[in-house]
C-alpha cells in the first residue's frame, strides 16, 4: 500500500520511486531528497523494495567473535571515549599473543569470524601482528581473520617505514583474510579536521581498501554518523565508497554506526533519534547500490533498532560478538554478547527468515 505511486506522487517522490523500482542509480540531489523528505516511512518502504529485491525476507547473522588488542592509541580522536594516551594510564591494556588465543578459546561456540581491532600503539611492530595472525590460524584453520582497519594497517605502515600495500601483503601471508570497516568515520576533510585531526584522511582510508581490494581481499566499510556531519557530507561518503566499490566490487557490507554521545569528550546540539537512524540506514541502502548488505549492527543500534533497521534496508544482523569494547566505552547500552538462538529469535520476531552466514555471506547449512 505504502509503495503505490500515488502516495509517492502526493509527497513529491514519484521520480526516485520510479528510479528504485527500475534498479536505477540514484544521483547526490536524490540522496538529499530523500533525507529532507518529511516522511521518512516512505524512505524506508524504498529501502525495503530494494532490500527485498536483494535478499528477499533473509536477514544474516553469524557466529563471531570480537577482540580487541590494545586501547593505548596515538590518535586521540575527540568523540573515542576508548582511547588511552599510554599504557600507564588507568585502564590501558595491551594483551599477548597468549591472551588473545585465551580468548578465543573461551568462546561458546568456534568462531566462524574472529573480528580484531585496536588503537595505533606507538611501539607495537608488525611482527607482534603477523605473529598473532599466525596462532590463531594455526589453531583455528577455517575461521575467517577479518582483522585491523585501515587506519592500523597505516599506522603499521608508518611504524615499519614501508607502503600500506606491503603491509596488507605481510598481513595475508600470516593469515589475514578481510578487513573491517573502521576509521572512515566521515570522509570530508572539515569533519576529519575536528573529530580525527591525526588519523589517516578519507582518501588514504580508500586508498588502503583499494589496496586490499587489489590483492583479492574483501573488506566491509562503515560511517560514523550524528556528530557534526552534514547530511551532504553523509552522503558525499556514501557515494565515495560506492565509486571505489566501482573499481574492484571489493566492499561486502557496509556498516551505518550511529555517534554515541554519553562518555565522549566531543559534545553535540541534536543527538540523533531513532528515526534519523533509520532514515540514514535507508539512505545507505538506496545509495549503496553496487555494496550487497547492510549491517543493523545491534551493538550501537540497540537489538530494538537493528530489528526496526531490517524493514529499512538493512540484511545483517550481524553476530554473536561475545566481548565489544569499543562501543560499550562510548556508552552503548547493550549486552556484551548475543547466542546464536537469541538473534534468531530477533529476526524472527520481526518477520524475517534467520540466515546464518559465514564472513562471505555465504549461508552455512547448520541446524540451529
Amino acid at each position: 500500500m505504502i509503495f503505490k505511486t500515488e502516495y509517492f506522487e502526493s509527497i513529491g517522490l514519484a521520480d526516485i520511486r520510479e528510479k528504485v523500482a527500475r534498479g536505477e542509480r540514484l544521483t547526490a540531489e536524490e540522496g538529499l531528497r530523500l533525507f529532507e523528505c518529511p516522511e521518512p516511512l516512505a524512505v524506508g518502504a524504498l529501502a525495503n523494495f530494494s532490500r527485498s529485491r536483494m535478499h528477499g525476507q533473509r536477514a544474516y547473522y553469524v557466529v563471531n567473535r570480537h577482540v580487541n588488542y590494545t586501547n593505548v592509541c596515538v590518535n586521540a580522536c575527540t568523540f573515542c571515549a576508548y582511547q588511552r594516551e599510554e599504557e600507564e594510564q588507568s585502564g590501558a591494556f595491551r594483551l599477548t599473543t597468549e591472551d588473545v588465543l585465551q580468548k578465543l578459546a573461551s568462546s561458546p561456540a568456534v568462531p566462524r569470524e574472529v573480528h580484531i581491532v585496536g588503537g595505533c600503539h606507538p611501539k607495537l611492530p608488525l611482527s607482534y601482528f603477523e605473529e598473532m595472525l599466525s596462532a590463531i590460524r594455526a589453531e583455528y584453520p577455517e575461521t575467517v581473520l577479518k582483522c585491523f582497519t585501515a587506519v592500523e594497517i597505516g599506522h603499521f605502515a608508518q611504524l615499519e617505514g614501508i607502503d600500506s600495500g606491503e603491509v596488507l601483503k605481510r598481513l595475508q601471508r600470516a593469515g589475514l583474510d578481510m578487513l573491517p570497516g573502521g576509521g572512515a568515520e566521515i570522509f570530508a576533510p572539515r569533519v576529519r579536521e575536528q573529530v580525527c585531526p591525526r588519523k589517516l584522511t578519507g582518501d588514504q582510508w580508500l586508498d588502503v581498501h583499494r589496496k586490499a581490494h587489489a590483492l583479492g581481499m574483501k573488506t566491509n566499510c562503515t560511517m560514523l554518523f550524528g556528530h557534526i556531519e552534514t547530511r551532504e557530507e553523509r552522503l558525499d561518503h556514501l557515494i565515495r565508497l560506492r565509486e571505489l566499490q566501482d573499481e574492484h566490487h571489493g566492499f561486502v557490507c557496509f556498516i551505518p554506526l550511529p555517534f554515541l554521545t554519553e562518555n565522549s569528550a566531543l559534545r553535540i546540539d541534536h543527538p540523533l533519534t531513532g528515526l534519523e537512524k533509520l532514515r540514514t540506514i535507508a539512505v545507505s541502502r538506496l545509495m549503496l547500490d553496487n555494496v550487497p548488505h547492510i549491517k543493523a549492527y545491534w551493538v550501537m543500534l540497540g537489538v530494538k533498532e537493528a530489528q526496526a533497521a531490517l524493514k529499512f534496508g538493512a540484511d545483517d544482523f550481524d553476530g554473536t560478538v561475545v566481548e565489544e569494547k569499543i562501543g560499550h566505552e562510548a556508552g552503548a547500552s547493550t549486552s556484551q554478547g548475543m547466542t546464536r538462538e537469541g538473534i534468531r529469535e530477533m529476526i524472527e520476531g520481526c518477520g524475517f527468515s534467520p540466515v546464518e552466514r559465514d564472513s562471505y555471506f555465504n549461508s552455512v547449512e547448520e541446524q540451529c
